[in-house]
């Protein structure tokens, strides 16, 4: 079996991939590619026509979308199902991953996070007020989660679903910066829910770290 993972090692996107290989206990082969670069190669181009990443090639299977990506990945596997099997938990968990995708993404990673620490880490200049306005915005989003957190110990049931690892490997980052985890307190569902899927298993194992 041929299962390659091309992505760039910082991008959530990546590590939600990741996420979902982790917890089916699937190894693959990574390659490095850079969105962000301006020569981003041909041939990677051939296989995402938009160039972002991932994109997974599955014994010359391609694919590109994380949300297809992963949901490929839990239908193709064995190991725990990451999707739950009542159309509610089904429909709250799709609803979970677009409010990620739609409204948690800009102000969570590249506004709180990508301003205050990434830039910060490799001694670029940090924009105060873009930092000002993720904030401002992700607590409407942090808002909305809490309302859709159920009881259970994961968002949407008693088992890790793709709902967690879709906002998990964000709140990884955004909680690395000091004022997004002050924020996160204020939400003490999500809060909890955060600091028990942190020492999970699979994020611990799919931590890119940050640049040296």
């Amino acid at each position: 079996m041929a299962l390659i993972l091309h992505g760039y090692r910082y991008s959530v996107y990546l590590r939600i991939a990741r996420l979902a290989l982790a917890e089916k206990g699937v190894a693959c082969e990574r390659v490095e590619v850079n969105p962000f670069a301006p020569d981003r190669p041909e041939a990677y181009l051939a296989l995402h026509p938009f160039g972002r990443v991932p994109a997974l090639d599955h014994d010359g299977f391609v694919l590109y979308e994380t949300a297809a990506i992963t949901r490929y990945i839990d239908r193709a596997f064995d190991g725990p199902a990451l999707q739950p099997t009542t159309p509610q938990a089904l429909a709250r968990m799709d609803q979970i991953i677009a409010v990620v995708d739609s409204y948690g993404y800009w102000p969570m990673v590249r506004q709180v996070f990508s301003q205050r620490v990434f830039r910060a880490r490799v001694g670029t200049i940090v924009d105060e007020a873009e930092v000002a306005r993720g904030l401002e915005a992700s607590a409407k989003v942090l808002a909305a989660f809490e309302a859709l957190a159920g009881e259970a110990t994961f968002l949407v049931g008693p088992e890790v679903s793709l709902a967690d690892l879709h906002l998990g490997a964000m709140m990884a980052y955004f909680t690395q910066a000091p004022e997004g985890t002050a924020l996160l307190a204020q939400y003490p569902r999500l809060f909890r829910w955060w600091w028990q899927l942190a020492s999970h298993p699979s994020m611990v194992a799919t931590d890119p770290g940050l640049p040296e």
